[in-house]
């Protein structure tokens, strides 16, 4: 897990201090490898448009497991975790949205916020741009570390092409609708681990009775159980999580309303719930080498 750390490390120097590599990060292959696939009927097509890549992924993975002094291994693990990462940058996207010199270029800034698969209009208000922050924090930042952490560069990878295969709209037309069905199931449950640690990480990072509330409200008024797939107690407890910490930050109610203030609050939030989660990593692996 220390050269898993350290790779994530890595990455997030490359995603600030070089921004225009993620140009580099092209998912055009994905569509050539789906059309090879395309005899292929029902949802096999989807399944082994993901597993295929993944078990090669895999495969290299544990090849490279201890070749020299495990150098090999962590650059193959930088460069599969900043291919998967993304594919946009969430902090440049609020900084268009909060930096935009007029109110049609902030409200067409703000679409690139929606997660993948969400072709509606986004909102220019609060609750709407605090929801698809924290939705795109899932899908571009939180889902693939987690994942990365946990098995290394496949799961990173696996991750995103369930990702792109269940939402993105370009790549529909390439598959069948059983396939796309179980590509959104398999989604859904890659999600759902990351969505609860970063719902117990904001706890920590913000107010604790706020979160915790929400969570068990919102649970309560849906009537379902705890390990259902359905991770709308993510967009609650995001704008709830937010308005608390900007009525604890600046002492002004009515800031709840601002779109813009609420926007910056959020990525403050995320970014504190990632050094959460990098804290927590690192005290596993100073625990591992005792």
């Amino acid at each position: 897990m220390a050269i898993h750390l350290l790779a994530v490390l890595v990455v997030f120097a490359l995603a600030q201090g070089l921004p225009d590599l993620a140009r580099l990060r092209d998912f055009s292959r994905l569509r050539v490898w789906l059309g090879v696939l395309t005899r292929v009927g029902g949802g096999a097509r989807s399944a082994l448009g993901i597993f295929v890549p993944v078990l090669i992924c895999a495969f290299i993975q544990w090849l490279l497991n201890g070749w020299m002094f495990g150098l090999l291994a962590f650059a193959f693990a930088v460069c599969v975790l900043w291919y998967s990462w993304g594919p946009r940058d969430l902090s440049e996207d609020v900084d268009a949205v909060v930096k935009a010199p007029d109110s049609d270029r902030r409200i067409a800034a703000a679409q690139q916020l929606r997660p993948d698969g969400d072709e509606a209009a986004l909102a220019f208000e609060a609750p709407a741009l605090v929801d698809a922050a924290f939705q795109s924090a899932l899908k571009r930042w939180f889902g693939v570390l987690f994942w990365f952490l946990l098995l290394g560069p496949f799961g990173a990878l696996l991750y995103r092409l369930t990702q792109l295969l269940a939402w993105s709209p370009t790549l529909a037309e390439l598959q069948s609708e059983e396939g796309r069905r179980l590509a959104r199931r398999l989604s859904l449950l890659l999600d759902w681990a990351p969505a609860h640690l970063m719902a117990l990480a904001l706890a920590v990072a913000s107010d604790f009775d706020a979160v915790f509330q929400t969570w068990k409200s919102w649970h309560d008024r849906m009537g379902k159980g705890y390990f259902s797939l359905d991770l709308g107690f993510l967009s609650a407890i995001a704008r709830a999580s937010v308005d608390a910490d900007v009525i604890a930050g600046d002492g002004y109610a009515e800031d709840v309303n601002d779109p813009l203030i609420e926007l910056a609050d959020a990525r403050n939030l995320l970014v504190r719930v990632l050094i959460v989660w990098l804290a927590v990593t690192g005290l596993f692996v100073i625990g591992s080498l005792f």
